[in-house]
């Protein structure tokens, strides 16, 4: 059983920035593929961002291009989530997930592992 663990969530005000961590401690990432996602109260998860197994492509929902980052350190088995000049409604659990198992980057279904998440708040 693969384990993610998410970190760096917490409160923010808009405009900040916070950025968040997901490990997984026994399992090699370097061979499959990444994801960030999101689920706030009442709405269905969505993709966030995306990255290749070796970190050199990176795909991201429009409502965050240019203000997140996705990158990954596959010597640490860490991937990450840079979130810049964040909105209200950015705020929701963010989960990592791994092992893309399908075609689309950012679509939750087509993930197979998955973290417990990390709760994100930005106020205005």
């Amino acid at each position: 059983q693969v384990q993610l663990v998410e970190s760096g969530g917490g409160s923010v005000q808009a405009g900040g920035s916070l950025r968040l961590s997901c490990a997984a401690p026994g399992y090699t990432y370097s061979s499959v593929s990444m994801g960030w996602f999101r689920q706030a109260l009442g709405k269905e998860r969505e993709g966030v961002a995306a990255i290749s197994s070796g970190g050199g492509s990176t795909y991201y929902a429009d409502s965050v291009k240019g203000r997140f980052t996705i990158s990954r350190d596959n010597g640490k088995n860490t991937v990450y989530l840079q979130m810049n000049s964040l909105k209200p409604e950015d705020t929701a659990m963010y989960y990592c997930a791994a092992a893309r198992i399908g075609v689309g980057w950012l679509a939750p279904e087509n993930y197979r592992y998955w973290g417990q998440g990390t709760q994100v708040t930005v106020s205005s």
